[in-house]
């Protein structure tokens, strides 16, 4: 263990084995830094927040500050981080709102200099956050998902697993599994093609995804009837039946919004 003499840290802090704190970073009571963590020089760890282990906290970075809610009243929340994530300078991520409540982060994330992840969000395993990404609260991205630079993502929203945002996009409803989407409509505009075939999806599986999007997205059928024609025209390997149920619980969301029910 390294605590520079510069570095505040709490008595009550739970400290693992080979951590590493720069100059002048805050570790705050109640919380708890995983193995072989780097907290780096001027970074913040606020108090009830957990890193997981052999993580990255870049200079500036704050993690489980006060949730920018005016709901929050004070109550005792938590931020609870995974293994293995990077967490470049100026990032935040707030813990939750509601007593005993929690914000989640999963595994090998990268979340790039100055991206802000609100209030009880739910983040997967190997997503990448590019800068300047702003996610509302309430919000969940699932696994795999890249979100491209300067994107705002409206609270309650889901972001399937797999997905891929294009940068400056405005982010209102949830964007399926296996999609890339993009623009102030959320607009998908195609399966994300480089990002299956990295994760080894199958040729049908690819293919037969291609189709659904095509009857789901470009077709002039409403949702109910293009999510007919998927069940019974394209081939239901576990991708499309992943997107089909995804689809049919938007479609019951507020606003296109399945975690903001109607």
């Amino acid at each position: 263990m390294a605590i520079h003499e510069l570095a505040i840290v709490h008595p009550s802090a739970q400290i693992g084995s080979d951590v590493s704190i720069g100059p002048y970073a805050i570790i705050e009571a109640n919380s708890v830094i995983g193995d072989g963590c780097l907290i780096d020089s001027h970074a913040v760890v606020r108090e009830w927040t957990v890193l997981g282990k052999r993580c990255e906290v870049h200079p500036q970075a704050v993690l489980g500050g006060v949730p920018q809610d005016k709901k929050f009243q004070g109550e005792v929340s938590k931020l609870i981080i995974g293994d293995d994530n990077i967490i470049r300078e100026s990032v935040s991520i707030h813990r939750a709102t509601g007593e005993g409540a929690e914000s989640v982060v999963g595994d090998d994330n990268t979340f790039m200099a100055l991206s802000h992840i609100g209030h009880n969000c739910i983040v997967g395993s190997r997503t990448m956050i590019s800068t300047y990404v702003g996610v509302a609260g309430f919000c969940e991205i699932e696994d795999d998902v890249v979100i491209g630079g300067q994107v705002g993502v409206h609270q309650y929203t889901q972001i399937g697993k797999l997905a891929m945002i294009a940068g400056h996009s405005a982010i209102r409803r949830d964007v399926p599994p296996f999609m890339m989407a993009a623009g102030e409509a959320t607009q998908v505009i195609g399966i994300n093609r480089i990002g299956l075939q990295r994760q080894g999806v199958p040729v049908e599986s690819r293919e037969a995804l291609r189709k659904a999007c095509k009857i789901l997205f470009r077709s002039e059928l409403n949702t109910s009837e293009a999510l007919e024609r998927v069940v019974a025209d394209v081939p239901q390997t576990p991708e499309v039946q992943y997107l089909v149920d995804f689809v049919r619980r938007t479609s019951r969301g507020r606003a296109g919004r399945q975690r903001q029910q109607r």
